[in-house]
């Protein structure tokens, strides 16, 4: 009957199997393998609770026997009674210390226990025992995936490939190390290994659409989330990375849509709580979004992004206070999230902070988007510290062109301190810096730099300068129009019969805050009053926006003369006012010191400041801002007062 039951365990008819060990139990009830192999074959049944009772009789009767302590060890496991189970290899081992399998399994419970370097040690052992244990070498590399140690990780699962090379489970994991060592090309060969292998493995579809996102190929990365989901249609984490893919693509409807899937299938995802948070956060529903942190938090309480996200919306809200303690927790969760020390500078600076908020702006060169402008020089970098008498100095742009309009005054300062100053700016603003006080030499970005000692970029020159409220340079005109270029436009424009208004009221739709400083012209003209000229001093309508230029007939356009900023600036000095949102217009106008008119939203950009009509930084300019998020009327309508105000003053 003994014999009967191992055949049958061999066909893998297991229950005939268990049936058959019962009845040689009943006769001989003391022969330990009876109880051992009754005890394999209830584990194939998933019945682990009376394996694991099997496997006590049989250690009962044959207390030395390591196979038998060992496959109680699995049972236990299987159980998640990792402590017991942990018991029952180290017996295991201590009876049999080259018994590979026993090794192998007491790491799998090490690891589910969150000790993965024991479970490293553990897996060497068990490959040192028998080198061909394919799943050995592939429980290593997730537990060194775990521990951040990737380049090991791969090697690890490169090695149980070699042993087993139709093991999609490695082929996948492999894809998720090299793409956490920026390696996303590879990462998605290897994917595409694990779908060959296995066409319906969800998990290696959602990984790869994590790979194309990470290059950027969204709509790729779209539908690889979207065979995920027909594969697992509960897959809450191929709905929740689809969002984001979504939320990228600007398709905040499909984005929310998807997020909501993905939390109907597990409420507690935090991730997703997180996600959903940022799409709702870009769409402008800042309460909603601070609730979703909220929630993100509420499950992981050690999510530094979460709070650093959560400062985004309290900022968004004017809650600077609470925004702040928000980032300092970020913050001291992960002294290395420099992103949340990024957002901290600016909610510091919007307070007119300067002392602490400038030192801390230069955590800007640790995120991605700015991180690409940064300069690396064999010069070094001058932030105020050095003298310059005698030495030349580059100061370089970076970011908008607004932020070179702005801080390019700082060179008649670093001049004064008797350096020689080259500037290094976009060619569209060199011929409109032409004349600005304090530079030697200007130089086209991307073109030979001479030589020079020091460097700086210009938004640090205000921390070089220990810039405070009370001593910003040029707050009169710095920059001047040119001459010919005024008198171009005079001919052009023709007679001043009524007072002339220039308006931007969009910016480029690449800037990651477009949606809400830009508006719609419809939306502004609707409150412009009539005995006025309007010009477009904005270069690149949107189709929309030139719809309603054609139809009202209200705004003159040149769009096709504006070649530069110096045509521009040339445009400018003919208008009585200039009615801007926050685009580098503003940033000219104000410059050229030709009366601003800035339309800001609700938390503006950080060197509007708060609470005040008037800027430090330009003293032509006059501040309208929203009363509350995503309200533009207050703002239309105070400035219909003041234009009529205007004309009959």
């Amino acid at each position: 009957m003994h014999l009967l039951g191992v055949v049958a365990a061999q066909s893998k008819n297991h229950q005939l199997a268990a049936d058959l060990m019962a009845e040689a139990i009943a006769i001989n009830p003391e022969n330990a393998d009876y109880f051992s192999n009754r005890g394999a074959a209830l584990t194939a049944l998933k019945q682990f609770e009376a394996a694991v009772e099997s496997y006590d009789y049989s250690i009962r009767i044959k207390p030395g026997n390591a196979q038998s302590h060992c496959h109680r060890g699995s049972a236990l496991l299987e159980l998640n009674q990792l402590e017991a189970a942990l018991a029952s290899f180290s017996m295991a081992i201590s009876l049999n210390p080259r018994l590979a399998q026993a090794h192998y399994l007491q790491g799998l419970a090490l690891k589910e226990s969150g000790h993965f370097k024991a479970a490293v040690a553990s897996y060497d052992k068990a490959i040192e025992l028998n080198p061909g244990l394919a799943e050995a070498c592939f429980s290593r590399a997730n537990a060194l995936q775990a521990l951040g140690q990737y380049a090991a990780a791969a090697a690890s699962y490169q090695q149980a490939l070699s042993i087993k090379p139709a093991h999609p489970e490695a082929h996948s994991n492999l894809g998720v190390a090299l793409q956490a060592l920026g390696q996303p090309e590879a990462a998605i060969l290897s994917y595409d290994t694990a779908i060959r292998l296995d066409p319906e493995y969800a998990g290696a579809y959602s990984n790869r659409g994590n790979a194309l996102k990470q290059l950027k190929r969204l709509e790729a990365a779209v539908e690889s989330y979207d065979q995920a989901i027909r594969i697992n249609p509960g897959y809450a984490g191929a709905y929740s990375n689809r969002a984001v893919a979504l939320h990228e693509l600007k398709q905040l409807d499909g984005a929310i849509a998807s997020i909501e899937m993905a939390l109907s299938l597990q409420p507690q995802h935090a991730d997703a709580w997180f996600n959903r948070g940022n799409i709702l956060l870009e769409q402008g529903h800042f309460d909603d979004a601070l609730a979703s942190y909220d929630r993100a938090i509420n499950i992981r309480p050690d999510c530094a992004q979460a709070f650093s996200s959560r400062g985004n919306a309290l900022k968004e809200l004017k809650r600077l206070d609470a925004a702040l303690a928000s980032f300092d927790q970020a913050i001291k969760l992960d002294p290395a999230c420099d992103l949340a020390r990024l957002n901290k500078s600016l909610v510091l600076l919007l307070k007119g902070d300067f002392a602490e908020g400038l030192p801390l702006y230069e955590s800007r060169w640790k995120q991605p988007d700015v991180e690409k402008y940064q300069r690396h020089f064999s010069q070094p970098l001058w932030l105020g510290k050095e003298s310059l008498r005698g030495k030349t100095i580059l100061l370089h742009s970076e970011q908008g062109l607004g932020d070179t309009l702005q801080f390019c005054r700082y060179a008649s300062l670093v001049a004064a301190l008797g350096a020689t100053v080259i500037a290094e700016v976009p060619r569209p603003l060199m011929g409109v810096l032409q004349g600005l006080e304090g530079v030697s030499q200007w130089v086209v970005k991307g073109e030979v730099l001479p030589a020079f000692d020091y460097h700086c970029p210009m938004l640090s020159l205000p921390l070089a300068f220990n810039t405070d409220l009370d001593n910003i340079p040029g707050t009169q005109a710095y920059l001047h129009s040119d001459s010919s270029k005024v008198a171009e436009w005079k001919h052009r424009l023709g007679p001043r019969s009524l007072p002339r208004v220039g308006l931007v009221w969009s910016g480029s739709p690449t800037n990651s805050n477009d949606h809400n400083r830009s508006i719609k012209l419809s939306l502004l003209l609707d409150h412009l009053p009539q005995g006025f000229e309007y010009f477009c001093l904005q270069k690149g309508v949107r189709a929309e926006d030139m719809e309603t230029i054609r139809t009202s007939r209200r705004v003159r356009i040149f769009d096709d003369q504006l070649m530069d900023f110096q045509s521009t600036a040339g445009l400018c000095e003919l208008m009585d006012v200039v009615v801007t949102v926050c685009t580098s217009l503003a940033h000219l106008a104000g410059a050229l010191g030709r009366p601003t008119w800035v339309m800001l939203r609700y938390a503006p950009d950080w060197r509007w400041l708060l609470d005040r009509d008037d800027s430090p930084w330009y003293a032509s300019a006059r501040l309208y801002r929203q009363s509350e998020a995503k309200d533009w009327s207050g703002v239309f309508e105070k400035i219909s007062q003041d234009l009529l105000a205007y004309s009959t003053g």
